[in-house]
């Protein structure tokens, strides 16, 4: 088996999602495999170095899984000619700068989202990418989930009709971290520190409802910080000045409306943490993040409003699964495989800092939106 070897510096993967979703599943699950197939017959094989500001944790992560370079020196890093990939998965309000840094270095670049926390920064660093000659990426997770690649089979096969609208359900209790330590960093309800959900979640749902039902062209979005109190990682308690709900309706492309509440302050009584309906004029579907259901039009049943009686429908058993049909594998790595052969031998890819900067622009239009207390319209990025 012959295999070629791609440097690949990793930054910011000590924190959650970089160590578990990019690192572990991913790029080491991708040279446990022995790399990516490529056309010609070899195989990709990622060496990677992993960077961070705190060199302790840095070497405790290398050596828990055998990774035998690592450095708190990004600069050095990037001066090294044979790793041709930078990845970045830390601070959001960072990523613009160590991007161009990265680019200035010659590196293709991949990260994580949001690119940046302005829509001025994120459309800079997309021309810059673009004007250099990079190949470029940005995140886009929930595409591979099995369930929501489901909901684009359903929809490509024309299962749907016409598409009428979009419900989305996000969320879970994040606790206040009192009597209870908190499930997510409290940097996240710190709005000086990039906090609130409407950042972290309107990007994802711009490249969900793009990609999976229709562009989206306009939002009305209303925010909310409900827990105002809560506690840090070391049982301090602070001022929660981010948003930790948002209640938004878009309008898409062909007259689609879509509605999504994205919630850190709800509990969850639904088939998933995520949840999206589509109906349309032959058919619904549900979807979660790895299960789908649909219910075709014929086999819809016939319910009658009447508040006097119990209901003695059971509306669960009129809905059929989606079957698999193939293997899924874990999305972050099936994203990771696709833009290393995009970067190998320029295989398909969309997902460039362009469509990081059109999540940026739905986000920040969603705050104009709640500012404002009206509909924003989202116009073509000049890129």
């Amino acid at each position: 088996m012959r295999q070629t070897r791609i440097g690949i510096i990793m930054h910011g993967v000590t924190g959650r999602m970089g160590m578990n979703q990019h690192l572990i599943r991913s790029v080491l699950a991708i040279r446990e495999q022995g790399g990516v197939a490529l056309k010609d017959g070899s195989f990709l094989v990622p060496d990677i170095i992993i960077v961070g500001r705190n060199a302790e944790k840095v070497e405790a992560l290398a050596k828990r899984h055998g990774i035998e370079r690592w450095t708190d020196d990004l600069d050095t890093a990037l001066a090294n000619p044979d790793d041709t990939l930078f990845f970045d998965a830390a601070s959001t309000k960072l990523r613009p700068a160590l991007l161009r840094k990265a680019i200035d270095a010659g590196k293709d670049v991949y990260c994580e989202k949001p690119v940046s926390e302005s829509l001025e920064e994120a459309v800079e660093i997309a021309k810059y990418a673009k004007e250099k000659g990079v190949k470029n990426g940005i995140v886009h997770d929930k595409l591979d989930l099995p369930g929501l690649a489901k909901l684009k089979r359903l929809r490509d096969s024309g299962f749907f009709g016409r598409i009428l609208n979009v419900k989305g359900d996000f969320g879970y209790w994040v606790f206040e971290g009192d009597w209870m330590p908190a499930q997510r960093p409290s940097w996240n309800y710190r709005a000086a520190d990039g906090g609130g959900i409407i950042s972290d979640m309107l990007c994802h749902w711009r490249y969900v409802l793009d990609n999976i039902v229709a562009p989206v062209k306009s939002v009305s979005c209303l925010g909310a910080t409900h827990i105002p109190e809560r506690w840090d990682e070391n049982d301090q308690a602070y001022e929660a000045t981010a948003d930790d709900a948002a209640y938004a309706t878009f309008q898409l492309e062909g007259g689609i409306v879509a509605q999504i509440n994205s919630s850190w302050c709800t509990r969850v009584r639904r088939d998933d943490l995520v949840t999206f309906q589509i109906d349309g004029t032959h058919g619904s579907a549900v979807a979660g993040l790895h299960k789908c259901w649909s219910q075709h039009r014929v086999n819809t049943p016939k319910p009658v409003w009447n508040p006097d009686q119990p209901q003695t429908m059971n509306f669960f058993e009129d809905w059929e699964e989606v079957p698999d049909n193939q293997v899924f594998d874990n999305g972050f790595k099936v994203q990771w495989e696709q833009f290393l052969r995009h970067v190998a031998e320029d295989g398909p890819w969309n997902y460039t800092l362009v469509e990081g900067a059109k999540g940026v622009q739905l986000a920040e239009a969603g705050c104009q939106s709640w500012e404002e207390r009206r509909w924003i319209d989202l116009p073509e990025l000049e890129i």
